[in-house]
């Protein structure tokens, strides 16, 4: 099967991390583990050929704190998978392989799931007709606003486990969301999936609407496992990406 033109390309300008200057009137440590974190979310990591190392001296600068805080708070995030160091080489931002990547999606499919069953019980009818707005928005279908709907798409995923009212559920999550967020940036441009989407989530806010928790939890994984499905059929650039960062 063709390899899909919406790969990542190596002449593609390579993400930033885009971190703001701490409030030094907090845990440096603290506060450089969340600023980083949260940048480095939302990063196109996929998106790059390259690998994505972090310059420590400029994190630093950026962040307007000492190197101290930036490497606990990287010490942190490699535990938790997000980064790692090679020794004279510096930190590199995590790429997982496809076949983590499956796997992540699949384990996110039953989580999404489950949320979907619990905002058919317990979310307020302004947050339902608020998530039937988000969609609302892109029912023509119209493609040049594709950019716009990524970032409603990822919106909608984030607004489902938020209204599950489950604190436990988005702790289990949030880590994966890097990658997932990532994922569905750069999958949402191939084979139409922006239209198959649109209607998968209205099928969702339906079940949401009627309060069927059955249906809303089979449309919700259903929706995400199909994702998976196509990562496993179109995602061999990921691994191609991987082997090029790893030859930089």
């Amino acid at each position: 099967m063709p390899e899909l033109s919406a790969r990542p390309s190596g002449n593609l300008e390579r993400p930033t991390l885009d971190v703001p200057r701490l409030d030094t009137s907090s845990s440096f440590a603290k506060e450089a583990y969340s600023a980083l974190k949260r940048a480095i979310t939302a990063m196109d990591i996929y998106g790059h050929a390259g690998e994505l190392r972090l310059d420590e001296r400029r994190l630093s600068q950026d962040l307007g704190v000492s190197r101290t805080p930036i490497r606990e708070a990287v010490t942190l995030l490699e535990q938790e998978g997000f980064v790692r160091t090679r020794p004279r080489r510096g930190i590199y931002v995590v790429k997982k392989t496809k076949r983590e990547i499956v796997e992540i999606i699949t384990v996110m499919a039953a989580l999404e799931g489950m949320a979907a069953r619990l905002a058919a019980e317990r979310a307020t009818d302004g947050e339902i007709a608020e998530l039937h707005q988000l969609m609302d928005r892109f029912r023509s279908g119209n493609n040049e606003r594709l950019d716009e709907y990524s970032d409603a798409n990822i919106a909608f995923h984030q607004a489902i486990i938020r209204m599950s009212g489950c604190a436990f559920l988005a702790d289990m999550t949030e880590n994966l969301f890097i990658h997932m967020r990532a994922i569905r940036k750069i999958t949402i441009h191939q084979e139409n999936r922006a239209a198959r989407s649109i209607t998968d989530h209205l099928r969702i806010i339906e079940a949401l609407e009627c309060r069927d928790p059955d249906m809303a939890e089979r449309l919700a994984r259903e929706h995400t496992l199909g994702l998976a499905a196509h990562v496993e059929a179109h995602g061999d650039f990921l691994d191609k990406t991987r082997e090029q960062g790893n030859a930089i």
